[in-house]
């Protein structure tokens, strides 16, 4: 069995089933497509030769990712970042390359392919990392946003790398095979069609000429991106037609790519180039999600060849050698990456994420391993045991990310995390966690003069509220020691807002054993995590976002011209009934099941839901009771009345 609509059933087929399951062991789309092509290609024999041929088209993807990373690269935002990014990421791409180039270089490597080789380690794998920070709730942590800004300054550094690997081209490769010019690198990345040379805008120039055109081209992509899409775009949308939209950005993104080929750059520098100018348009948005689904289906079908390219034979034939690479990979990355977390003063729990959060390697470097080949730039038979060795490291990552929970959990229990400041006067409420959240809460208790003692794990937390005059203290609250020493023996009430939610559920169930005089107080982000808190023994559990949506509700239907004696009246039932709901679910509610599988649950939640008008109606229509007299408006016309 073979053809077109064949393959496109397995590589489809591999994707949907693979993806989904990798997501749902927490191992990343990108480790899902790799193991897709790595069952229907090595293990089981579906796809074969076609897979070279297919990867070349997929670089599209590549393409299109880089488009997507300009769009999202606003210049003021890079301006404001530029400390960490040159600083950290900088420092990281720089290190990492000298140091496994200088490892290359003592194992007998030439200069150039010990230089390439530290290139492609260098990069780290931005779509596993940033979904995996996003899935434990580690972005907005200090060592997550040190992660972030690192990860991005690689996305950028790929750019002059794909510029760069072409010079390292080594003579000795002319001839052998990779019948590849220079030339064509880049029309591998815009599609893999070979280019006619007849089209190349180029070809036999004089250097002089070839300058003025490739800058020209620049120039054109820059001024057009700038001055010429915009009217053009705003013109496509009067029309009204999302399809022709949708087209007109595949268009932009193509024809750059198209015009970069023919004066032989590359297209990923033509499309980044295009993003970043386009990052402050107002059809940034729409452009991104009409390139969106092309690049993450293109990108998954370009990793899916990956995997199934991947010579398992090579592992089984030198596995000791295969396995100490990735090792050494990991080792070197997460050295140098610690080193710089130590250099710029992150927390102990921090460095330990960030350091081997960000120690595989990265997607960009099958990119740049390919782009390598075909520069000649690195041998075909070291390509294909390097890209073992990124495809060992990429699955590694879960385990890296297990290792340093581990490891920062070890030090917190020997007592090695980061001293906090003495507590010298205890609170009468402790708030744990001073986000958003409990800032707020503990200005109201601080306005009202009650005494509170604060308590972060962000260092940077603390040192921000200092400047405000807000005093805390640096510290893991749910450390029994930490609430000692905050007074939790003498506390009336601990206010808990942390972000982890399986730790506050268990900070509520060791108060409620060892404290149970002390009243909880505890922010809630849903329903299944309020039912938890509640069954943990917290004495109140609030969904953070309940009261902020009801207010905007009300201020909605006061916005189109609903009565505000009206509107507070309806919101009242609202609460009501909800708080009625709650009650009647949390009877059905099981901890055990996923509440979207719990039939009897999602049952009376459909009729509970299918209540609530009903009950706002007949709210609506009941006379104003007494207790009411504060809501209830003068009649109109009442200061007329008066006058007389």
């Amino acid at each position: 069995m073979g053809g077109w609509l064949f393959d496109a059933f397995v590589y489809l087929c591999a994707a949907v089933i693979a993806v989904p399951v990798a997501k749902r062991l927490g191992l990343g789309s990108v480790l899902g497509y790799l193991l897709a092509g790595i069952v229907i290609g090595p293990m089981i024999g579906l796809v074969g030769a076609e897979t070279e041929e297919i990867q070349h088209f997929a670089e599209l993807g590549v393409v299109m990712m880089l488009f997507l990373v300009g769009l999202e690269l606003q210049p003021r935002m890079l301006w404001r970042m530029r400390g960490q990014l040159l600083g950290l990421g900088g420092l990281q791409v720089a290190l990492t390359t000298g140091l496994i180039a200088g490892f290359g270089l003592l194992f007998g490597l030439s200069g150039t392919l010990a230089l390439t080789i530290g290139l492609i380690f260098s990069l780290s794998s931005t779509a596993i990392v940033l979904q995996t920070l996003n899935e434990k709730g580690l972005v907005k942590t200090a060592g997550g946003r040190a992660s972030f800004s690192v990860l991005l300054f690689q996305d950028i550094a790929v750019i002059p790398m794909l510029a760069l690997i072409p010079l390292l081209a080594l003579p000795e490769l002319a001839g052998t095979g990779v019948e590849v010019q220079v030339a064509s690198n880049a029309e591998a990345l815009a599609g893999g069609a070979p280019h006619n040379e007849s089209l190349s805008l180029v070809a036999g120039l004089s250097g002089w000429a070839h300058t003025l055109v490739v800058l020209a081209a620049v120039a054109t992509v820059l001024l057009g991106g700038h001055y010429l899409s915009r009217p053009l775009f705003r013109f496509i949308a009067d029309s009204r037609l999302r399809e022709i939209f949708t087209a007109a950005a595949l268009l932009l993104v193509i024809g750059i790519a198209l015009l970069m080929t023919l004066v032989d750059l590359s297209p990923a520098l033509g499309t980044f180039l295009a993003g970043v100018v386009l990052a402050d348009s107002e059809f940034r948005h729409e452009l991104e999600s009409d390139i969106e689904p092309f690049k993450g289906l293109l990108l998954g079908l370009f990793f899916i060849t990956v995997g199934a390219g991947i010579h398992f034979g090579i592992l089984f034939d030198d596995a000791f050698l295969i396995l100490g690479l990735t090792v050494g990979i990991i080792a070197i990355k997460a050295l140098v990456l610690f080193g710089l977390a130590l250099v710029f003063r992150l927390a102990p729990a921090d460095r330990w994420l960030f350091a081997l959060g960000l120690a595989q390697a990265g997607e960009f470097g099958f990119v740049l391993l390919s782009f390598s080949l075909q520069s000649q730039a690195i041998p075909g038979e070291l390509a294909e045991t390097l890209s073992l060795v990124v495809a060992l490291s990429m699955l590694l990552t879960p385990a890296l990310f297990i290792l340093s929970e581990r490891l920062v959990r070890r030090q917190t229990a020997s007592g090695g995390q980061e001293p906090a400041r003495e507590i010298d006067t205890p609170g009468t409420v402790i708030i744990a966690g001073s986000g958003r959240f409990g800032q707020i809460v503990n200005r109201l208790l601080v306005a009202s003069g009650v005494n509170t003692v604060v308590l972060d794990h962000e260092a940077a937390t603390i040192d921000m509220l200092a400047k405000f005059g807000v005093k805390g203290y640096f510290g893991d609250a749910s450390r029994p020691d930490l609430l000692q020493a905050a007074g939790i023996e003498s506390a009336q009430a601990i206010v808990i807002a942390i972000d982890d939610r399986e730790r506050a559920v268990q900070l509520v169930d060791y108060i409620r054993r060892h404290y149970p005089q002390v009243k909880t107080l505890v922010r809630a982000y849903d329903v299944n995590h309020l039912y938890r808190l509640n069954k943990a023994g917290a004495d109140l559990a609030v969904r953070e976002l309940f009261d902020a949506s009801l207010l905007l509700g009300k201020e909605t239907l006061k916005a189109i011209g609903m009565h505000p004696f009206k509107v507070e009246r309806m919101a009242r039932a609202f609460r009501q009934h909800d708080q009625a709901g709650l009650d009647s679910l949390y009877e059905l509610w099981d901890a055990d099941v996923a509440m979207s599988s719990n039939k009897a649950y999602l049952a009376r939640a459909r009729e509970h839901g299918a209540t609530l008008a009903e009950f706002l109606e007949t709210d609506r229509l009941q006379l104003h009771d007494r207790s009411e007299r504060g809501w209830t408006p003068p009649p109109k016309g009442y200061t007329e009345h008066l006058e007389e």
